[in-house]
């Protein structure tokens, strides 16, 4: 009788690996982002004096539509980048947890969604762009991960997500007409709707009824 073959096991790297991994890889994600927006608007500043800002949503400006890609990255100055930095690294950060590959996703739902919305029904006669239609997105994506999964780690980013900025979301509301409000309220669509699609669990296929199971 001979002894079965001597198979190894496959290598898996450990939890606390697993966790050193992810942690570093939404880290480089939230540090290329920030950097990004940082260089992209000193160059807007000292280089162009501004005129990148035209990029922005223009609502219904035929053959402007393409700018939804553009807007969310550009900024009206460095105050309003400011104002944008902190609660988009915490909440890119919190999300790219979960993978590049469905945070990039994500990222782009937010940006076609909100975008679109904005450029549809939004005010006419006026510009709209800034990282904050990505900083109401992603605080609705968390929020949606959250109740879709239903998950003890799912549920408590959610939470701390509320905790740390749910405040912001009176700026769906129109108030300041100098704040683009439809971009506050369209990225938040965005965002759970990116959730909905990316983390709702199907139910299981049911067997056609005359067919063995």
């Amino acid at each position: 009788m001979r002894a079965p073959p001597n198979r190894s096991p496959l290598a898996r790297p450990a939890p606390a690996q697993r966790s050193a991994t992810s942690l570093g890889r939404a880290a480089g994600i939230t540090a290329a982002l920030i950097a990004g927006l940082w260089v992209q608007e000193g160059a807007d500043q000292l280089v162009f004096q501004g005129q990148l800002d035209q990029f922005g949503i223009e609502p219904r400006a035929p053959g402007t539509f393409w700018h939804v890609l553009t807007a969310p990255f550009l900024h009206a100055g460095f105050g309003h980048l400011i104002a944008n930095t902190v609660p988009l690294a915490v909440l890119t950060f919190m999300s790219a947890l979960r993978g590049a590959a469905r945070f990039l996703t994500a990222l782009l739902l937010i940006v076609l969604i909100g975008g679109g919305l904005v450029w549809l029904l939004g005010r006419g006669g006026s510009v709209h762009l800034g990282a904050s239609e990505l900083v109401f997105g992603l605080l609705a994506y968390l929020l949606g991960v959250g109740w879709w999964e239903r998950t003890p780690l799912a549920v408590g980013v959610a939470v701390a997500a509320f905790v740390l900025y749910g405040g912001i979301l009176w700026g769906v509301l129109p108030a300041n007409p100098a704040v683009s409000w439809e971009a506050h309220l369209f990225g938040f669509v965005g965002g759970l709707v990116a959730a909905a699609i990316l983390h709702r669990k199907r139910p299981p296929a049911r067997p056609v009824s005359g067919f063995p199971r």
